[in-house]
């Protein structure tokens, strides 16, 4: 598929040697350089959004303000992974507090649906799309909460610019443009979704001017009426209607009765860096339990790429995602024991389960006492540092899209079990089990590096890689992204749809691991398949103290840009 023929993939196959290194300097490989600015700095997938971004941020704005105005632009113009039918997590590093504060923006699900009606009708999955998998969007409550605390410019001020793109128009990117393609043949049969986001029933192609009049009404309503016009307003009573018309559940009384949550993000110590997360109903966790069960091997004797590398990371990702799928749900319904979970002693334990010359092909859960999405980073000249998520689940959502408002509703409710007893199991009024996670890294109690890296069940994957891209082999911050990635599929999964793994699951490697490496995999009864794309959106911003700079660095396999003046 032409989209994983990138520059990385194709300077990772002449690549000379286990590191995915430049064959000619032997250093390790990067689609560009690293962006260095002063005063702020911005990365998203989109570069439109970027410029909206640094555009809020010198008028005034500060990080956060930039991040809610590149979340909307993004919504408007990648609404192939994002939208303000979706949820939102954040981390924020406040330079006046000098602390990190955590943001769970999910929706719950429709309070006049029930486990009965679904095993009544016949269901044994909630479907992927339609009116059934459709939660709150908290999305817009999740702007308002950090704007409230942390924005300095009005919410009129910061979505400016997305209204005005939404009315004029703007052209569609490459990548977009393909997943768009991907979506339209699947969504164009609910309601309100080929008249608001096909040309004539067809997906826009790349390079042709998108409008959204709709949208830009939508959010000028929100930004003149604030958060309430969305969850209690005109807005809210549009949306009760379309559902009661189109067999949904989603009424006017769960949006007036939506409200997203303060955390505390948590972390763990790697090799003298604090890495945090936010706690479940998402699965940031499990990155920092890879973590702790990786932290028990040397890998400074332990090349990239090498079939060693692989083999542990694969190995201690099999044991934190089986704790994913038995103890990862809204802590309102089943609190999970993050404590535990996220503990040297409970990572001790779990490393004895490695066995160093064989996969494993089943692994269980400790016992224990107690998709398709956006990521942004942005950072402001007072030193906060934003780490935002944001997300319509499942491709472009749920295909429904209510007629006038220009937005589609996600399908996070999918990820609900229909199995009583199960801790993912569906229940009026409760947040479904969430796949989007924001990182962040501090070293010395000062921030380093805000960042995440999208995709599904890849996300936690994928921050471990970047935290050991950075600390165990010395990457740069851009080469730490463009390294080439390692995906494990097959883990029992939270959902409740796949059996418990009994088979060790598969492993994808993006190109660029040396076939040596491979043939050994397999030696220790890896199952190897390669596979187009499954690897993730990462985007980055390190603070350095020491030059009183921002750096910057963006994903090679998305459209996006990091910038910054």
């Amino acid at each position: 598929m032409r989209l994983t023929l990138t520059a990385l993939a194709l300077a990772a196959t002449l690549a000379g040697g286990a590191a995915a290194a430049d064959r000619i300097t032997g250093l390790p490989f990067a689609t560009r350089s690293e962006v260095y600015a002063t005063e702020a700095m911005a990365a998203t997938s989109h570069p439109l959004a970027t410029q909206v971004a640094l555009d809020v941020m010198r008028r005034g704005g500060s990080a956060v303000d930039a991040a809610i105005a590149a979340n909307a632009a993004l919504g408007l113009m990648e609404p192939t992974g994002n939208g303000i039918g979706g949820d939102l997590f954040a981390i924020v590093w406040d330079p006046k507090t000098k602390k990190l504060h955590g943001y769970n923006g999910s929706g719950r699900s429709p309070r006049a649906l029930s486990l009965k009606w679904f095993q009544d009708n016949g269901y044994e999955d909630i479907p992927p799309h339609g009116p059934l998998p459709v939660t709150v969007p908290g999305a817009v409550d999740g702007w308002f909460a950090l704007h409230g605390r942390f924005g300095r410019l009005s919410m009129a001020e910061v979505l400016a610019p997305t209204v005005r793109y939404a009315r004029q128009g703007h052209p569609v990117h490459d990548t977009i443009a393909y997943y768009w393609g991907r979506s339209v043949p699947v969504l164009s049969k609910w309601p309100g979704f080929t008249e608001q986001f096909t040309v004539g029933g067809r997906a826009p192609r790349t390079g042709e001017i998108w409008k959204n009049p709709n949208l830009a009404n939508t959010l000028e309503t929100i930004g003149r009426e604030g958060r309430d016009a969305f969850y209690k307003g005109d807005i809210a009573r549009s949306i009760d209607a379309y559902f009661k018309a189109n067999g949904g559940f989603l009424r006017y009384e769960d949006l007036a009765a939506h409200q997203g949550e303060w955390v505390d993000p948590v972390s763990t110590n790697y090799r003298g860096v604090d890495v945090w997360e936010i706690p479940p109903n998402g699965q940031g966790i499990a990155a920092l339990q890879i973590l702790n069960v990786l932290e028990g091997y040397d890998f400074s004797k332990i090349p990239f790429g090498s079939a060693e590398h692989v083999h542990l990371f694969v190995e201690a990702k099999k044991l934190a995602f089986a704790d994913r799928a038995r103890y990862y749900a809204d802590p309102a319904f089943h609190p999970a024991p993050v404590a535990k979970l996220v503990s040297e002693d409970y990572a001790a334990e779990r490393r004895k389960l490695i066995n160093p010359d064989r996969a494993a092909r089943a692994v269980d859960a400790g016992i224990l006492q107690d998709g398709d999405t956006i990521y942004l980073t942005t950072a402001d000249k007072d030193g906060m540092m934003v780490s935002l998520i944001q997300s319509n689940y499942r491709g472009m959502g749920s295909g429904m899209a209510p007629p006038g408002l220009g937005f589609i509703f996600q399908d996070r409710g999918e990820q609900f079990v229909l199995k009583p007893g199960h801790p993912n199991s569906f229940e009026p009024g409760k947040r479904p089990f969430h796949t989007i996670i924001p990182a962040f890294i501090t070293k010395d109690g000062k921030p380093w590096v805000s960042f995440g890296l999208m995709g599904g069940a890849m996300q936690p994957q994928g921050h471990a890689q970047i935290v050991m891209n950075l600390v165990d082999f010395g990457m740069n911050l851009q080469e730490a992204g463009d390294a080439p990635r390692i995906q494990h599929d097959g883990s029992t999964d939270p959902a409740g749809r796949m059996l418990e793994m009994t088979d060790g699951g598969v492993v994808n490697l993006e190109t660029g691991f040396p076939y040596e490496t491979i043939r050994a995999l397999m030696r220790k009864g890896h199952r190897i398949e390669f596979a187009d794309g499954p690897y993730g959106g990462y985007q980055a911003i390190a603070r350095d103290h020491a030059n009183g700079t921002y750096i910057g660095a963006s994903e090679s396999r998305k459209d996006g840009q990091a910038a910054g003046y």
